[in-house]
């Protein structure tokens, strides 16, 4: 329906739409008072040039289809090529990391390595990393991450998507103050997940 409005030289009608797309009226109504309250079309001032109840008109609003395709993924493969042919990519990406971190994150204190693990594991979670604490007896042990957002990306862009990553993660720990830290990211380390390495603050 929003397709006959942009190709139509004037205004239409309930009746012009609904004649054109062989629809009752009152479907046609349905649909484009729908898309008026989604923006996507206008009502227009009823033209009173005769007598009688005159039609309401409808046009296609101006502007880009906010609904319009989107391809978010090569935009991201483009950034990351040009991150790759950087001097300092890895440098540059761990520090673009931290700047998705500061963006996202609050500044509450995490007191304890307790703590400190349930947020950065709430934070992957709600990112879709799909993360696991895995302690080990004596030591902090790590977090399994048993997906990628970035998959496709990760697997061709590996050197500078992996290092987003732990920035994003050690700047979160720094932003709370926590008494821990992630000293590595060990991307596809087992079959199927990526492993972020915990250390004390007092030992990185």
């Amino acid at each position: 329906m929003l397709a006959v409005l942009r190709s139509a030289d004037a205004s239409l009608s309930i009746a012009d739409v609904a004649d054109r797309l062989s629809i009752h009226p009152n479907t046609a109504r349905f649909h484009l008072e729908t898309l008026v309250k989604r923006g996507r079309a206008e009502m227009l001032p009823p033209n009173r040039t005769k007598p009688g109840r005159p039609p309401m008109m409808f046009r296609a609003t101006s502007g880009m289809d906010p609904d319009g395709p989107r391809d978010y993924r090569m935009l991201a493969g483009v950034l990351a090529d040009a991150l790759t042919r950087q001097r300092d990519s890895r440098r540059r990406a761990v520090e673009a990391g931290r700047a998705w971190a500061t963006a996202s994150v609050d500044t509450a204190k995490a007191s304890t390595s307790g703590a400190a693990v349930t947020r950065l594991t709430d934070l992957l979670d709600g990112l879709g990393f799909a993360p696991e604490y895995r302690p080990h007896r004596g030591q902090l042990g790590d977090i399994a991450l048993r997906n990628c957002p970035f998959l496709e990306l990760a697997a061709s862009h590996r050197d500078v998507v992996c290092p987003v990553h732990l920035g994003l993660m050690q700047e979160a720990l720094a932003a709370w103050r926590a008494p821990i830290t992630v000293d590595g990211l060990i991307p596809f380390a087992e079959p199927g997940l990526c492993i972020a390495t915990l250390t004390s603050r007092e030992e990185a």
